[in-house]
């Protein structure tokens, strides 16, 4: 459906983007994930022909675009902060670009109520000034601006990043939901690790223009390709040579000691039954415990390493802070990366790891 071939943009002498190498597939929900700066943004708007490379070709549905004005391309755009005329009424904002394009009025009637419908606006907000509507709201408002003009392809960029938490949690599903119903290929980009585990089909990881992996939520997360995403998805303890020794001597696992290994949080666990295979007993002492409600958070020093790990809090009896404690390690859980490379060392990366 779209393919970045060779996609290179600069900027003076600045290179953000060097050469990338991508391709999302029919009706998916595809994330470019990152820091900010990392190229993710300029990745979209590339794709939506606001940026022109300096190198290369987008392709979409097997023709190339990037020569094509924006408007040329059947893309629509949901901006950071939605993008929406305070002064007009919710429905001469769906409308706008009908009339940019003129259509006729009893077809841009007929576009704008179907659309409206499908997003769950009601006659009485089409209405009403985009002021007056919630957070939420708008951004309804701004996805069916988008959709009126009926596009092959949804672009998100950051549309939740200016909302609080709790309505942020609830509207990320509510376009998810909404991708769903379309059935439309949609690129969203985020900083925000958690949207992108929670809303995508699959993740591209970029790092200072370069993508260091493409996959699936789950792979990403369980199989970081590199060092870099390892760190920038989740949370992960990082384990001394002398730990991973450790395990290698109760286990009979070969890890390398001299590797950069890491442990993600829930994969730690005070009881030995905390995850499928043999668990290693590790002794400990209990550094630091903070109550979260659900869980309690810990970290254990352990052979050097601070282990961090979650606890339900299920009304148990738990070890307090300055005593010692066993944690329960698998060794397979270890993500290991060279040294130097940052590549990973394991032998189940996924068939998308490196591009």
């Amino acid at each position: 459906m779209i393919r970045f071939e060779n996609i290179e943009v600069t900027f003076g002498d600045f290179t953000a983007i060097p050469g990338l190498h991508l391709e999302v597939k029919p009706g998916e929900f595809f994330t470019l994930l990152g820091p900010s700066g990392c190229g993710k943004t300029t990745a979209l708007r590339t794709l939506a022909g606001f940026i022109e490379p300096s190198a290369g070709d987008v392709y979409v549905d097997g023709k190339a675009v990037t020569m094509l004005p924006s408007d040329k391309r059947q893309v629509g755009m949901v901006f950071q902060n939605y993008a929406l005329f305070p002064s007009m009424s919710v429905w001469e904002n769906i409308a706008f670009g009908l009339r940019v394009r003129k259509e006729k009025p009893a077809e841009s009637e007929r576009l704008v109520r179907d659309i409206a419908r499908r997003v769950d606006l009601s006659e009485d907000q089409l209405r009403k000034n985009v002021s007056e509507l919630s957070g939420g709201q708008q951004q309804r408002v701004a996805v069916a601006r988008a959709l009126v003009l009926q596009p092959k392809i949804l672009l998100l960029d950051e549309p939740l990043s200016n909302l609080d938490a709790k309505l942020r949690h609830q509207l990320r599903q509510q376009l998810k939901d909404l991708q769903s119903e379309f059935g439309i290929t949609t690129v969203y980009v985020t900083h925000d690790q958690d949207e992108a585990l929670a809303m995508s089909d699959r993740v591209a990881v970029f790092n200072k223009g370069v993508v260091e992996q493409v996959g699936t939520p789950q792979s990403i997360y369980d199989e970081s390709a590199t060092e870099f995403v390892c760190n920038f998805i989740g949370d992960s303890s990082r384990l001394t040579a002398e730990l991973v020794a450790e395990l290698n001597r109760r286990s009979g696992h070969t890890l390398n000691p001299a590797a950069n290994s890491y442990l993600r949080v829930e994969k730690a666990s005070l009881e030995p039954g905390g995850g499928t295979g043999q668990a290693v007993p590790v002794e400990g002492t209990v550094v630091s415990k903070t109550y979260h409600g659900l869980h309690s958070r810990y970290v254990l020093r352990c052979h050097g390493s601070d282990i961090r790990l979650l606890v339900k809090e299920d009304g148990g009896a738990h070890p307090g802070t300055g005593s010692q404690a066993t944690v329960y390690v698998q060794p397979s859980h270890v993500l290991q990366y060279h040294p130097e490379t940052g590549a990973s060392l394991g032998s189940r990366l996924q068939e998308e790891a490196r591009l």
